[in-house]
């Protein structure tokens, strides 16, 4: 029996395998990078983080509610948002919560989240959490279309592209992150000096990196410890790559009841884990490679670190000293890398580029929060308008709704009822005569289908003297917070103002 022969692949079908290959890993390079391991510069959080904290504004875990299971958060987070290992999501929010990781905590944990010697946290079962203060600035205003929404992995959800952070969190906690081919490793700084830097930096767009540093001298590691020179933070800020040197704060002490001093170190370079290091000097005490130290020992407690070396009669504390930077962790650089995701795409980022792309999104972000204010007053205007000039002729009102069947029918009477209280109830809320007459032409005689019902909603209690009062000076109000607001929209200047005012009062005062 004759066959046919097998089809030849067409010209469309032939690849090569090493076009695939560079096709296909360009690819999920690019999905771990922006997916996953490198932060968004506007809001200085990774994928994780900020479903992490999305997660748990929409659990209500705000502040001043109660602690919730860990386990609950984890839980909804995969189950929503993050299809990956728990592990992954548990570890990203117990760093959230560790004081020793980063300069402002995001998560208020309650339990055992781990400690600077290295112990892991418990498991989310046994943990606590809810959000800290600061976090909520960064959720700010998302409800009033700040912010894009994206759908989740299985397009049941929508989740936020980025989040409407009030101050620049990359610079404030810093982040670190290793993707395919790159890395970002961005050092903490203090939120006061940047919150300055940010604001200088709106009044004076042309400020050079060497202005903003007078505002930002140099990171603000959590751990306390003390920075080594500056060649290496001016040549970060400037290029965005340096090497900050970081050493271990020590104290010299007298020993009681001897003439033998002491070492006590109470602040350790950043990310060093303090039990490494005490195994560390132990082990040089042993192997004779540091002489003129008797022990050393741990009195660190809840109060704060105390990691105590005792040192030998007749020692010069500062020649151990010099011999502990050489030989332990208690000296340390930090490679800076400013490595973040800018417009859909990886960038190292000078201390002025950071910032400027920080403002553009504040910008963004109080634009559209002001133009979602303008809509929602300018509709509750409409409803008061409505409800006035029924008070005002109440009586035709009245007579309309009882000789009416049905409310559907007495919607639509309504709609055609031609009122002639608008004038009364426009003068009344105190407004100028211009503004009467603005409204006149807008052809407010007549009722929209949003009056008419709110008309038929009405409480007849509403009808007294008093409530008119106030419906005419919730007109008034209204009235103006839309000249406001409609200002601002058309003002750069005040725009900015705003910004400014946002980040000075509810980030400044929280730390100040």
């Amino acid at each position: 029996m004759h066959e046919d022969p097998p089809p030849v692949p067409t010209s469309e079908q032939l690849v090569s395998i090493q076009d695939e290959m560079r096709t296909s890993y360009l690819d999920y390079a690019m999905s771990v990078i922006i997916g996953r391991a490198i932060p968004d510069v506007r809001d200085g959080l990774k994928p994780v983080h900020r479903r992490i904290l999305y997660s748990m504004h929409e659990l209500g875990l705000a502040p001043g509610s109660g602690y919730r299971k860990c386990a609950t958060v984890v839980g909804d987070v995969l189950g929503k948002y993050h299809p990956h290992g728990d592990a992954s999501v548990y570890d990203a929010l117990v760093r959230m919560a560790q004081d020793f990781s980063m300069r402002h905590t995001l998560v208020d944990g309650q339990g055992n989240f781990g400690s600077v010697d290295g112990d892991p946290a418990a498991a989310y079962r046994y943990t606590e959490c809810r959000l800290a203060r600061i976090a909520v600035e960064l959720l700010a205003d998302i409800e009033k279309e700040t912010v894009d929404l994206s759908p989740n992995f299985d397009e049941r959800l929508q989740e936020p592209v980025v989040l409407p952070t009030r101050f620049p969190h990359l610079l404030v906690n810093g982040a670190g992150g290793i993707a395919v081919g790159m890395a970002t490793n961005i050092p903490p700084h203090n939120l006061i000096e940047v919150v300055d830097a940010t604001v200088h930096l709106i009044h004076h767009p042309d400020a050079t990196i060497e202005d903003l540093m007078r505002f930002v001298p140099g990171p603000d590691f959590p751990t306390a410890g003390i920075i080594y020179g500056r060649a290496g933070i001016h040549h970060a800020y400037r290029t965005g790559r340096g090497t900050v040197i970081m050493r271990a704060r020590a104290e010299v002490e007298r020993v009681a009841g001897t003439d033998r001093e002491q070492l006590v170190v109470v602040a350790i370079p950043y990310q060093v884990n303090k039990a490494r290091l005490h195994a560390k000097i132990g082990e040089l005490i042993r192997d004779r490679r540091i002489e003129g130290i008797r022990e050393v020992r741990d009195e660190s407690d809840r109060d704060g670190m105390r990691l105590v070396i005792e040192l030998k009669k007749d020692v010069f504390p500062q020649v151990v000293l010099n011999q502990l930077y050489l030989q332990t962790d208690m000296q340390a650089s930090f490679g800076v890398i400013n490595l973040s995701i800018v417009n859909g795409r990886p960038a190292v980022l000078d201390l002025k580029e950071t910032l400027v792309h920080f403002i553009e999104h504040r910008r963004d972000v109080v634009s559209r929060r002001t133009r979602f204010e303008l809509a929602e007053a300018e509709r509750r205007r409409e409803i008061v308008e409505g409800l006035g000039m029924a008070v005002t002729d109440v009586d035709v009102v009245i007579r309309t709704i009882r000789e009416s069947p049905d409310t559907d029918v007495a919607r639509e009477r309504l709609m055609r009822l031609p009122l002639h209280g608008l004038q009364a109830f426009v003068r009344r809320a105190g407004r100028p005569e211009a503004e009467i007459e603005a409204a006149l032409t807008r052809g407010e005689y007549l009722l929209s289908e949003r009056q008419a019902r709110a008309i038929l909603d009405m409480r007849l209690a509403r009808l007294t003297g008093l409530e008119q009062e106030k419906l005419a000076a919730e007109y008034g109000e209204l009235a103006d917070r839309i000249g406001t607001l409609r200002a601002i929209l058309a003002d750069e200047r005040l725009l900015m103002e705003v910004i400014v005012s946002g980040i000075r009062s509810e980030i400044g005062d929280m730390v100040r």
